[in-house]
């Protein structure tokens, strides 16, 4: 078994601690020290070749800055490596001309270093982290590092590929994660920038596509999230190039604005292109993906990339948290989808009742049926952007007033809302002190500090978080209030699989055990149904008029919103988890006639 040894340079504090992990490492003591002071830093670096993993080091250390991990497997010859006792990166995915290849894995597991490497932003060093690229940028020496890099992958695939990235012979594209930062760099209104860009004559097909007709004289610093999102993606498809890669081209968007960029991102393979996708909603990956790489290790010390694999069984084995092939576990538990009989109508007692509702702003107008929600459920909200979700969960929260009928009864309600503001000036541990009330307690420690990993989190400041970090913290600090519903707008967004399915565990664990309900908006189908009690359905004309149903049994609701959408899903027979029918494909025909667009019953 070998190990990665990892020290987090921001979390060491030596001048408070006097060294303890140097001082009880049993290595100091032998001929040679296993932990030595780094002369320019004065901090502590871990020999990997003298450590033996006792793990010492690790406990005493006072701030948690010291990890030593056992890998499940024997890892040699990593492609990049950040630095000593620094994150490292083993194995890269393929690329595959006319395919999409999705990549599927934790946050921090290595993702976004491989989308460098593969775009030639950083130039993999082969576990020579001394080999400082980001640096070092004389032209003879750039082109020695690639000359090893590419002698690295002699006789296979990635030679070529690395060798033309190189020569600036491929031209790739990168539609990069976070596109709420778009505004920064690039000025103007959208149809000057997208016909700036339109070096394959696509831009009205495209436009089209992606419903961007309606915002074409907007400027880019006045788009909402989605808006945002479905320009990035429109500016990367009509450029034309040979390697296109996506980071997350689904966060923000609504259902059906989802499949439009499957449909768009999927032409680009169609036309021969190769194609690489980063998603963390299940349901989008499985229907734009032709195969998958999974990544596995530890967030902020390695990751590993896995073979490639067809999409079902990539997804599948993901799910089941083993790699058949590699024979590696991955996670000690399965995640289970569970197909739910339709809730009955009575549910007893109602935690919060309300009459028809109305709200009219200038030119927009939103109608919400009389319903009712009760103890210890979980309804979502579901529908495109722009058609009242958020507006609905105010009123529910009081923060705006109905323009006709009300909330019967008066209950407290924690809200965490739908953009998440980093402004806050200080460390996230006195973030908690100030709007956490039950930080500290027990509760909080076992049932939300755990599942949502803050500990690694505590001394960093706000305002540096990442969107995932920023939305952990989000939905921790709204559930650690005492309320009587747990309003949650679009918790998802920024968080992976394997989050996104903790924080709805945690969500149902505390309203239960409170007595309390949950209301949740959210646009990803797999989370959905992972979570879902009872749903209600938004529809209507986005930015004109919204109607919400009262909250009904999930199979229903699905029914009405897929119906609406002309998609049915199925459930996979493994896994049971959702997945999209191929438009005009047998089943898709069959459900279609049946009424049933979410999945068909078991006879």
């Amino acid at each position: 078994m070998s190990r990665i040894s990892i020290l987090d340079h921001d979390r060491c504090q030596p001048k408070k601690c006097h060294y303890t992990c140097i001082e009880y490492c049993p290595g100091v003591r032998m001929e040679e020290d296993t932990i030595v002071i780094d002369e320019k830093s004065k901090k502590p670096l871990i020999s990997e070749e003298l450590c033996s993993g006792c793990g010492i080091c690790t406990n005493r250390c006072p701030f948690d800055a010291v990890s030593v991990i056992n890998i499940p497997e024997a890892l040699e010859n990593p492609i990049h490596r950040y630095g000593q006792n620094m994150f490292e990166l083993f194995h890269l995915p393929n690329v595959s001309d006319g395919s999409v290849v999705g990549i599927l894995g934790p946050n921090g597991i290595g993702k976004s270093t491989i989308i460098r490497i593969l775009s030639g932003e950083l130039i993999p060093n082969l576990g020579n982290w001394e080999d400082n690229n980001d640096n070092d940028k004389k032209e003879d020496q750039t082109q020695e590092k690639w000359e090893k890099v590419i002698q690295h992958f002699k006789g296979s695939q990635m030679q070529s590929y690395f060798k033309n990235l190189s020569q600036g012979k491929s031209k790739v594209i990168h539609k990069p994660q976070m596109v709420d930062e778009l505004p920064k760099f690039v000025k103007g209104n959208v149809e000057t920038l997208l016909k700036g860009v339109d070096e394959r004559g696509k831009f009205d097909e495209i436009l089209e596509n992606l419903d961007l007709e309606n915002i074409l004289s907007r400027e880019i610093a006045n788009l909402s999230g989605g808006e945002l999102q479905r320009v990035a993606i429109a500016a990367s498809v009509l450029r034309d190039g040979d390697f296109y890669y996506f980071d997350e081209p689904t966060s923000w968007l609504d259902v059906r604005q989802r499949l439009n960029a499957v449909k768009v991102i999927r032409s680009l393979a169609e036309s021969g292109k190769s194609v690489m996708v980063i998603e963390h909603d299940l349901a989008t990956l499985d229907a734009i993906s032709d195969y998958v790489h999974v990544l596995y290790g530890q967030a902020g010390a390695y990751g590993v990339v896995s073979q490639m694999k067809g999409v079902r069984v990539g997804i599948n084995a993901y799910i089941n948290g083993f790699l058949k092939e590699e024979n590696v576990r991955i996670r000690k538990q399965a995640i289970e989808f569970t197909v739910r009989p339709p809730t009955v109508e009575d549910e007893g007692e109602a935690i919060s009742s309300y009459t028809a509702l109305e709200k009219s702003y200038e030119g927009f107008s939103l109608e919400i049926d009389e319903g009712e929600i009760f103890h210890d459920e979980i309804v979502t909200a579901f529908g495109s952007n722009g058609i009242g979700k958020t507006t609905f969960a105010k009123i529910l929260a009081e923060a705006e007033k109905p323009d006709k009928g009300k909330i019967k009864e008066k209950i407290d309600i924690a809200y965490k809302p739908q953009y998440i503001a980093s402004d806050f000036d200080g460390r996230v541990e006195d973030f908690l002190y100030s709007f956490a009330p039950s930080y500290g307690s027990n509760i909080f420690k076992s049932e939300i500090m755990k599942p949502f990993s803050l500990e690694e989190l505590l001394d960093k400041d706000v305002n540096e978080l990442s969107g995932g970090e920023l939305q952990r913290l989000a939905i921790a600090t709204t559930l650690s209030k005492e309320a009587e519903i747990y309003l949650f707008d679009e918790p998802t967004a920024f968080l992976d699989v394997e989050q996104r399915l903790i924080a709805g565990r945690a969500i149902r664990k505390i309203i239960e055990s409170k007595n309390a309900a949950s209301l949740i908006i959210d646009h990803d189908i797999v989370f959905i149904d992972y979570i879902s009690d009872r749903a209600m359905v938004f529809y209507g004309e986005p930015g004109l008029n919204g109607i919400a149903t009262k909250p009904t049994d999930l199979r229903t609701s699905m029914n009405k919103f897929l119906k609406d959408l002309n998609i049915t899903f199925r459930r996979d027979k493994e896994t049971k988890r959702p997945r999209v029918n191929k438009l005009d494909s047998y089943l898709d025909r069959k459900q279609k006639e049946e009424g049933e667009y979410y999945y068909l019953k078991d006879k």
